[in-house]
């Protein structure tokens, strides 16, 4: 995806409004708010420190949580400053807003090489209305604008999107990787290509399932999706595992398609189930495995698959040459039922000549959990922006980005 990138233009003694994803998990502490998991902001420290070495003045801008439009002092980025300053050994500045005059005025002060942090953008309604008087506000502190934040790049806001409309627009680093990965490798990737989907419903899945079909030469269905699958190809009961009688003919046109295309599509042959589950309480009652081909009981749902499930994958996934992962094999957030998503996870990483790509999400939580992230070639920071990527959509945040 050809576009402009920080690399593509000299930033030295600009102004640069760079829009980040500093949307950090904060914890309660003695009646102060503090960064639980500072990722997000490391992911985005090549991009600020190659923008100091240039020379630039750094004016950062984020959402965090969903204050609809309120000024929440729990919801701050105040914290997120003070981490930064931290992270990149030097003085950060903080302005209580992302526009006014007091923000123009700590915007106008810096020099080259500063670092400032404006307030979250969210705390004003119109950003996620994409409003272009907020957008217009936000542009009249800088003189170039930088998209950094992927994870939010399929959000058309004033401040990933409507911003551009007045500043010329280009990506950070970070913005820049993800697109190489998750759409430049994958247009002529190297083959055998695998494509791993997990996640509970067909129905959200069959766009990206439709869209890799016409580039994969296998497709992995695990996850709570695969007992559609699985109804169809194996006549298998499915107790109380997700299903709905309406997603059948969306599974069977993916079933249809990768078959006329001849495109491998495995689906699991067996699977852990209980007869008794609580999310919420992270629980289940008693589990077992069932033999391959063998249906779920009535009384019974399936929350994983199997040790012959996960063997079967492994041997696709020690073929490939590239893999794709984009959601769990079964319920992971409940440690009982993790083993096939963990499983799938080292299967993934053992495959040391391939080139792994894990697209966001719960994929990014199962590998990390899995203690094998380090392992793979590329790790997504979007959720929802990787998904839709994947799916061919047009990225609000990206489409504004100047072209190559």
């Amino acid at each position: 995806m050809a576009k402009k990138s920080i690399r593509d233009i000299n930033l030295s003694g600009k102004r640069c409004f760079i829009r980040v994803d500093f949307n950090v998990p904060l914890d309660e502490k003695d009646g102060a708010m503090v960064i639980t998991d500072d990722t997000r902001i490391k992911e985005t420290l090549p991009t600020l420190n190659a923008l100091i070495a240039a020379g630039a003045r750094l004016i950062l801008a984020s959402h965090l949580g969903r204050p609809k439009g309120q000024r929440d002092p729990k919801q701050s980025l105040r914290p997120v400053a003070a981490r930064l300053a931290e992270m990149l050994g030097r003085p950060v500045e903080f302005a209580d807003d992302c526009i006014g005059e007091a923000a123009k005025a700590k915007a106008m002060a810096l020099k080259d090489g500063d670092v400032l942090v404006l307030e979250n953008v969210r705390f004003h309604a119109g950003e996620e209305e994409n409003d272009a008087t907020l957008a217009k506000a936000m542009s009249e502190l800088a003189e170039v604008f930088i998209n950094d934040a992927f994870g939010s790049a399929h959000r058309a806001h004033s401040s990933t999107a409507g911003i551009a409309a007045f500043l010329p627009a280009y990506s950070g680093l970070l913005m820049e990787k993800e697109l190489t990965y998750l759409h430049d490798e994958l247009e002529s990737p190297e083959r055998p290509f695998v494509v791993i989907l997990g996640g509970a419903k067909v129905n959200d899945k069959i766009a990206v399932i439709n869209r890799l079909i016409e580039k994969a030469d296998t497709i992995i269905i695990g996850g709570g999706m695969a007992y559609t699958f699985r109804k169809l190809v194996q006549g298998i009961t499915l107790g109380k595992s997700l299903y709905k009688p309406e997603w059948e003919p969306i599974a069977q046109a993916a079933l249809d398609k990768a078959k006329a295309r001849g495109v491998k599509l495995l689906i699991p042959v067996d699977a852990m189930i209980t007869d008794a589950f609580d999310f919420d309480a992270k629980t289940v009652g008693n589990t077992r495995y069932t033999a391959v081909g063998e249906g779920i009981p009535a009384d019974w749902e399936g929350v994983d698959i199997g040790p012959e499930s996960v063997k079967l994958f492994a041997e696709e996934i020690d073929k490939a040459k590239t893999v794709i992962w984009n959601g769990p094999m079964g319920v992971f957030e409940v440690k009982a039922c993790a083993k096939g998503t963990f499983d799938i996870a080292h299967a993934i990483a053992a495959n040391t000549s391939a080139k792994t790509i894990i697209g966001g999400g719960d994929s990014v939580k199962a590998v990390k959990k899995a203690g094998v992230g380090d392992k793979m070639t590329f790790i997504s920071t979007g959720g929802g922006a990787s998904l839709e990527l994947l799916e061919g959509k047009v990225l609000p945040g990206v489409a504004v980005l100047a072209e190559k």
